[in-house]
C-alpha cells in the first residue's frame, strides 16, 4: 500500500512533505537501495547532506525511480567546512552535480559553527541562490534562537525550515518556540533518538493500545505536534512502517505523556559545541 504523507506550507508558499526519508550514516553504495525501498513505500522527501557522503546514492534513486521530479521533495545541507560566501555558492554545485538534479527544493547550512563566525556569510550566499529561483526554499540545521537572530536582524530572508534534534527525551522548546516565533517550520532529526526511546513504558503502553509500534507512535507524535519529521531505517520493513502512521489518532492525554518524557537525552552535539 502506498501510503502519502500530508505536506507543509513553508513560510514563502512552497509545500513540502511532513514526512520525509533520512540518509544520515548510510553508506553511499547502500543508500541507493534505502532510497528506492522508501520512495516505494511512499515517501516523497529524501534528506541528505554533503557530509553524509551518500548524494551520488539518492540522486541514483531518485533517477531511476521514474518519479516525476515535481513530485519529489530533496533537501541537501552545507558543512561547516564549506562555509563562506563564495565557498557556498561552489558547494551547492557539487551537491547538485552529485545528486544529478538542476535545483533543490531545500538547502540547509549545516551547523552555525559559531567558532568559525561563518554563517552570515553562508546565509547571503544561500539568500542569492533564492533570489535566483536555483532553490526553492532555504533554511538551517541545528540553530539556535541567538543564530536565528542573527541572520534575520538585517531584514533578509527568513529561514524556511530550522532542523534539529527534536525526540521524547529532548524536546528542544526554546528552538521550537523560536522557530514559530519567526513562522519557521520545526524539522526532527533524531526523531526516534536512535532507537532509545522507543522501550520507554509510556510509550510502549499506548502503542499497544492502538496496535502501532513504537516508532509510529513516535513519528505521529511528531506530525500531530506540527512538525517535519524524517526517520531513517536501512531496512524495507521499518521504512515502510514509519510511513504508515496515517489510520491512527494520539489522544490529547496520550500526547501529553509523550510530552513529559523531556528531559537530557541528545544524542548528537550542541550547534555551540559543534565546529568540525
Amino acid at each position: 500500500m502506498t501510503n502519502a504523507a500530508p505536506t507543509m506550507t513553508l513560510n514563502n508558499g512552497v509545500e513540502m512533505p511532513r514526512l520525509g526519508f533520512g540518509v544520515f550514516q548510510i553508506p553511499d553504495d547502500e543508500t541507493t537501495a534505502a532510497v528506492t525501498s522508501a520512495l516505494e513505500a511512499g515517501y516523497r522527501s529524501i534528506d541528505t547532506a554533503a557530509v553524509y557522503g551518500n548524494e551520488t546514492g539518492v540522486g541514483r534513486a531518485v533517477a531511476e525511480s521514474g518519479i516525476p521530479r515535481d513530485q519529489l521533495f530533496v533537501t541537501s545541507k552545507v558543512w561547516n567546512s564549506d562555509q563562506g560566501y563564495d565557498n557556498t555558492l561552489r558547494a551547492y554545485d557539487e551537491s547538485l552535480a552529485k545528486l544529478g538534479l538542476d535545483a533543490l527544493d531545500l538547502y540547509l547550512i549545516h551547523w552555525p559553527a559559531p567558532a568559525n563566525d561563518l554563517y552570515e556569510e553562508t546565509w547571503r550566499a544561500l539568500e542569492k541562490l533564492y533570489s535566483e529561483g536555483r532553490v526553492r526554499a532555504i533554511g538551517v540545521s541545528n540553530f539556535q534562537p541567538d543564530h536565528l537572530e542573527r541572520i534575520i536582524k538585517d531584514d533578509g530572508v527568513v529561514p524556511a525550515v530550522n532542523q534539529v534534534e527534536l525526540h521524547p527525551a529532548m524536546q528542544n522548546r526554546e528552538v521550537a518556540a523560536a522557530d514559530t516565533a519567526y513562522g519557521i517550520a520545526t524539522e526532527a532529526w533524531s526523531p526516534l533518538a536512535k532507537g532509545a526511546v522507543l522501550g520507554d513504558d509510556a510509550i510502549v503502553a499506548i502503542a499497544d493500545r492502538h496496535g502501532k509500534t513504537p516508532a509510529q507512535v513516535v513519528v505521529r507524535w511528531h506530525l500531530q505536534e506540527g512538525r517535519v519529521v524524517i526517520p531513517k531505517s536501512v531496512t524495507p520493513s521499518r521504512i515502510a512502517a514509519n510511513i504508515d502512521v496515517f489510520d491512527f489518532e494520539l489522544t490529547q492525554e496520550e500526547l501529553a505523556a509523550i510530552d513529559g518524557l523531556d528531559g537530557d537525552g541528545r544524542t548528537g552535539p550542541h550547534p555551540d559545541e559543534f565546529n568540525g
